[in-house]
């Protein structure tokens, strides 16, 4: 941990590394989702129950997986904050929660539209539902906490506490559907042995999350990057109406 801190925790050198990479991880998603959207639409077969329908997949599901890895994201950059003060892990898990919270409102409202024609409604008080909206609420609570207090040291440390408290909701999404008798589907996907998925379903899924994957770190560093910057202009600005005053 302390080379972690010391090689990256720099704003300078992580500003120089977001650069480098951004350009990169931005080809990168548009390539793979490119990619996933062409083989969703037009190269997977259709389900033998769902027909159609099961197209919503291949959007529904990486948003699910990329809400869950966002949050672990956010609580793991709020341990670092708290535990070993780093510089960056205030604004990694500050950057993060949008992000994530942008694909647990995704899979939430893509879970609506695949519901009423597979369930015959809108919405289920199903374990995984139920689980997956209070994730997005404790992404709306952190993103409060974060606006909640003059002081953003002291909001910071309220919505790192938040964080890990919830992060004990993200197991309960992974494993809702092994402890309780819901609607939703078992794991088809992330099994020992192999996936119970057609392989011409398995290759359009693994390219979406590989995209979403992409994306959202494509995201992350553009919003790291932009808290810095922002920062660095709120200082000088101070510097100015200091130096003006004296």
């Amino acid at each position: 941990m302390s080379f972690f801190s010391s090689r990256f925790a720099n704003p300078t050198r992580f500003l120089r590394l977001a650069s480098a990479v951004l350009p990169w991880s931005a080809a990168i998603t548009l390539l793979l989702l490119a990619a996933g959207l062409y083989f969703s639409l037009w190269q997977s077969p259709a389900d033998y129950q769902q027909g159609q329908s099961v197209r919503i997949m291949y959007v529904h599901v990486p948003a699910a997986w990329l809400a869950m890895a966002g949050y672990s994201c956010v609580a793991l950059a709020s341990a670092v904050g708290l535990i070993w003060k780093h510089p960056l892990a205030d604004l990694v898990a500050k950057s993060a929660s949008p992000i994530g919270a942008a694909f647990a409102l995704l899979c939430l409202v893509t879970g609506s539209l695949w519901g009423k024609p597979m369930w015959g409604t809108w919405w289920a008080w199903d374990a995984r539902l139920t689980s997956m909206l209070i994730l997005f609420f404790l992404y709306l609570g952190h993103m409060a906490l974060l606006n909640a207090f003059d002081d953003p040291t002291r909001g910071a440390k309220a919505a790192a506490v938040l964080a890990l408290v919830g992060f004990v909701n993200v197991p309960i999404i992974k494993f809702s559907v092994d402890w309780w008798n819901t609607l939703h589907q078992p794991a088809s996907v992330s099994r020992f042995g192999m996936p119970a998925i057609d392989p011409r379903m398995l290759l359009p899924l693994a390219l979406m999350a590989l995209g979403y994957t992409a994306f959202f770190v494509t995201l992350l560093l553009a919003r790291v990057k932009s808290e810095i910057l922002g920062a660095r202009l709120r200082a000088l600005r101070l510097q100015r109406v200091q130096a003006a005053e004296a």
